[in-house]
């Protein structure tokens, strides 16, 4: 009985980091423009998150602050499968844009979100 007492605290501890993992989303930790940056017209978005994705359930959608949809070109995957890219089609003009984003992780769990930054003259 004894070693049953001691055996249960170590299966308990195994079971809580397993579903630790299992519960595993991808959440975006960088971005190329950044969060509120101000800078000259990105050539590119690039979206950097915690676990690997499902590109054929992701995406990026760029918006400006007339509501209308930015030309992007096909979104990618970069070769650490977190990071998430998609080519600007047009120059982008001085102003406010948001990036709109939603991904599947390869663990099967969907995140999205969504962030601004403002291109300079």
């Amino acid at each position: 009985m004894s070693r049953f007492l001691r055996a249960f605290p170590v299966a308990g501890l195994i079971m809580l980091a397993a579903a630790g993992q299992a519960f595993a989303h991808a959440h975006l930790k960088a971005s190329t423009p950044a969060d509120k940056a101000s800078a000259a017209a990105p050539a590119e978005i690039n979206l950097g998150f915690t676990e690997a994705l499902d590109l054929k359930f992701s995406g990026i959608a760029v918006v400006g602050a007339d509501k209308t949809d930015v030309a992007l070109g096909d979104a990618v995957l970069k070769d650490d499968g977190k990071t998430l890219a998609a080519p600007v089609s047009a120059r982008l003009a001085p102003g406010a844009y948001t990036v709109n984003w939603h991904v599947l992780s390869v663990d099967g769990h969907k995140t999205n979100g969504s962030f601004t930054f403002t291109v300079t003259p």
